[in-house]
């Protein structure tokens, strides 16, 4: 793999993480840029992480060839963001959301058809060890024909996404209901570290139905799950011929031969191995459903995932396949908006066919 060269837009906690990827991963990636319109918030980065910075849009597009910029700003300010960017015929991969609501997405769309911006998202999730370890078998056929699937590991879009996939739903409308519900929970740790003291805080989670045809889906999310050390992610996916949950599976190799398994980790480093600590992959009883691509690089999953989309992202300007395209990250939002109306209101709502589908 040839040197993966790009620039940053952004300078919050998120654009951190494609630095760190830079410097675990010299001999794949390399920040050339970022635009950090805060002078003295661009100082600090260029001391730490040794990347020039600039404080507006043409002193970063002209600051040298990147092969593509990363936007990682507010989710109002992504749209302005990627226009300009495209404007200047620089591939954006973007964060999520690619903007705040249906209007935005709307005219953010029509605009790069014009533009023919080549644009791309950054929806880590599917990337992810175990979610694509989940993804690879379901796809394999195992399960037979898969008609549900509960997922609880994600809020909004990115619970979506995952949805989606492992149903193997495209743009197909979907009929939602939903509702919400408030308990207690001892706060937890957030993204600056571990609690102070004790201290209980409402814990607010949403549920929700998604029927597709003859597809359904069950997202479940309480905010506390990304960080609590007390509340577990679950997945659930049923066909035909078999289900996985969690981090188990069972399917029939004909139709009387059950066959049992989990979804093993492999990582390196422990007890007496001395190869370094590094995520290796997971296995499914006797075979590899995933392996990861930054061996021996000592990652986090959502490292991993994000390492991941810049490869990807990489391939798709070289004119490789899309990675995750636009029109998939506005309709994942979408389908994510309709789900909170209606849960906040109470009542059933039907999705209707946005312009992004062709």
């Amino acid at each position: 793999m040839s040197l993966i060269e790009f620039g940053i837009v952004g300078r919050g906690w998120r654009a951190e993480f494609y630095l760190r990827i830079a410097k675990m991963l010299p001999e794949l990636f390399a920040v050339r840029a970022m635009l950090v319109r805060d002078e003295e918030r661009g100082r600090e980065i260029e001391k730490k992480w040794g990347v020039k910075t600039y404080r507006d849009m043409e002193s970063f597009t002209s600051s040298g060839p990147l092969q593509f910029a990363v936007v990682s700003v507010s989710k109002e300010a992504i749209p302005t963001c990627t226009l300009k960017l495209a404007e200047r015929n620089i591939p954006v991969l973007t964060e999520t959301p690619p903007a705040p609501d249906i209007p935005g997405m709307i005219s953010l769309y029509e605009s790069l058809r014009k533009l023919k911006g080549r644009v791309q998202v950054a929806e880590q999730y599917l990337y992810q060890p175990m979610h694509a370890a989940r993804l690879a078998f379901v796809h394999s056929g195992k399960l037979g024909d898969v008609s549900q699937v509960q997922v609880s590991a994600a809020h909004g879009y990115h619970g979506i996404s995952l949805i989606r996939k492992l149903l193997g739903i495209d743009f197909e409308n979907a009929v939602i209901s939903g509702q919400r519900f408030t308990s207690k929970i001892v706060k937890g740790p957030d993204r600056y570290g571990p609690p102070d003291s004790e201290a209980i805080r409402d814990s607010v989670q949403d549920i929700a139905t998604l029927r597709f045809g003859d597809k359904l889906a069950m997202f479940d999310f309480t905010g506390d799950q990304y960080l609590s050390w007390i509340r577990h992610n679950r997945i659930l996916v049923r066909g035909s011929r078999g289900e996985v949950t969690d981090e188990t599976f069972r399917y029939l190799r004909d139709f009387k031969t059950p066959i049992c398994g989990s979804f093993r980790r492999v990582d390196t480093g422990h007890n007496g191995n001395l190869e370094g600590y590094y995520h290796r992959g997971i296995t499914a009883n006797d075979e590899w459903v995933y392996e990861s691509p930054f061996v021996p690089g000592r990652l986090s999953d959502d490292e991993i995932a994000i390492a991941t989309s810049l490869t990807k992202m990489a391939d798709y300007v070289q004119g490789g396949p899309s990675c995750y395209r636009l029109e998939e990250a506005l309709q994942d939002h979408y389908l994510s908006i309709m789900m909170l109306s209606a849960i906040e209101s109470g009542e059933e709502l039907t999705t209707t066919t946005q312009p992004w589908v062709l």
